[in-house]
């Protein structure tokens, strides 16, 4: 066992878990002050839904030996035989957990990637969801669409580098099974959950842009943990993944405000924000593939593409509202495919592998598939999982209860208490059905929508 990378790995978790709650802050300052508690608490509680099933069946599903390329067996259900020292027979994916870590270090890991995916998903029905239907939706996702996905790629499944019979795409750290997955799974839900109460017709400005600033700044930071621990070790590999995230991030930040600036007039915060997050997705699966140079073009490349995919969004009428489907799924798109023209085997050590720009245009069509199975996998299993959902639970709260907002109806508490009787309305929800709004509410003129587009 090797302390430093056994070190190295924890640590990395403990990041990786920290940009869940991050998340919640980012995607909270987006919403109507309203809905803020309710916005952070569905990234939170993920952490304790998908925290439990990752132990008692995720884990195995995703990473447990393969059954034919297309999930895991149960040799590892409750954590059984993930021990505490190393296993020098076990192979996940590219990572080889058994010579320097614990098996159970690699399992934590791999836990808050499992955790995270699906709390991303919650920012395409912000406002809307019926927060009873939302925890059976998390948990059916995780085991449905996050187990397999990450099986095909990270485990020894049919669409990753482990199994040499596959197609072989390079995902260091998640770009297609996280990000793609999340994105597409978050176009289904847009619109399956459908707008919201008065989108396109009502402003709905983001409440808090020092949340946003702050998620983004947590979710950069955790991402160091994302990606560079992707590498399994505290190895050069791992210095390569931090050295292109930082590089990417910073890009992306400059080029989605430059992009914004020359569009609107602005130099726009909520924009470098929203950018840098794009950048950290796009980076995402080429991290450990990829040199400095190459992070510059892809984060740069994000920052605008992704700006211009919410321009897209917001003349589409599609209700994503916080832009989950512009930022992940066009952001991990773009990052999945430039893999596979920039990776070099002077990073990877993987001669057969690298990227278009090296002489392997095989390697393009080995992203490109991978891309196109996780968009369509992801959306139809979703699409269904939403649909049997909506007609036996109902996936939305009542008109009454979004007016009023979500973190009364939903959870009997107010992000914000101004005086004493602010309170008032939490009692009087307790005890019988919403109070009819008296007023319409405090909104500021300039948009009517509240995603990243700024």
């Amino acid at each position: 066992m090797n302390s430093g990378d056994t070190a190295w790995m924890l640590a990395a978790a403990a990041l990786v878990m920290f940009m869940t709650p991050g998340l919640g802050f980012f995607y909270a300052g987006f919403t109507r002050s309203k809905n803020v508690l309710g916005t952070i608490m569905q990234s939170f509680i993920v952490v304790g839904l998908v925290g439990v099933l990752w132990v008692l069946i995720g884990y195995t599903l995703a990473f447990g030996p393969t059954e034919g390329g297309i999930i895991g067996n149960l040799s590892f259900i409750g954590f059984k035989d993930v021990g505490i020292i190393p296993d020098d027979k076990a192979v996940v994916g590219n990572v080889t957990w058994g010579p320097t870590i614990p098996h159970e270090a690699f399992a934590i890991f791999q836990a808050m990637f499992a955790i995270i995916t699906p709390a991303l998903i919650t920012g395409a029905f912000a406002e809307r969801a019926k927060f009873s239907t939302f925890l059976v939706f998390m948990a059916a996702w995780s085991l449905l669409v996050y187990a397999p996905v990450a099986h095909w790629i990270f485990g020894a499944g049919w669409l990753g580098i482990a199994d040499s019979g596959g197609i072989n795409a390079l995902d260091f750290a998640g770009g297609a099974a996280i990000h793609v997955n999340a994105g597409a799974a978050a176009l289904a839900a847009a619109l399956l959950y459908g707008r919201r109460k008065g989108f396109g017709r009502e402003p709905m400005e983001p409440h808090n842009v020092t949340y946003i600033v702050l998620g983004a700044a947590i979710l950069w930071f955790g991402w160091f943990g994302f990606n560079a621990g992707s590498a399994g070790a505290a190895s050069g590999q791992a210095a390569n993944a931090f050295v292109v995230t930082n590089t990417a991030a910073a890009s992306a930040a400059l080029s989605w405000m430059f992009a914004s600036w020359a569009l609107t007039g602005k130099a726009s915060v909520i924009g470098a924000a929203a950018g840098a997050v794009a950048g950290l997705v796009a980076i995402t699966p080429a991290s450990g593939f990829v040199q400095p140079w190459a992070a510059i073009v892809i984060g740069s490349v994000a920052g605008v593409v992704c700006y211009l995919a919410v321009r897209v969004r917001e003349r589409s009428g599609v209700d994503d509202s916080l832009d989950v489907v512009a930022v992940h799924g066009v952001g991990g798109t773009w990052g999945a495919l430039a893999t596979g023209l920039f990776a070099t085997a002077a990073v990877s050590g993987l001669a057969d592998n690298e990227g278009l720009f090296y002489g392997h245009p095989a390697q393009v069509l080995d992203q490109l598939a991978a891309i196109a199975t996780v968009w369509i996998y992801s959306f139809a299993v979703t699409a269904i999982i939403l649909k049997v959902l909506d007609l036996t639970l109902g996936l939305r709260v009542t008109e009454d209860e979004e007016e009023l907002g979500l973190d009364v109806t939903q959870h009997g508490e107010r992000g914000y208490v101004l005086d004493e009787g602010a309170g008032l309305a939490v009692v009087q929800y307790a005890e019988g059905p919403p109070p009819a709004p008296t007023s319409a509410p405090r909104v500021q003129p300039e948009s009517a929508g509240s995603g990243a587009g700024s």
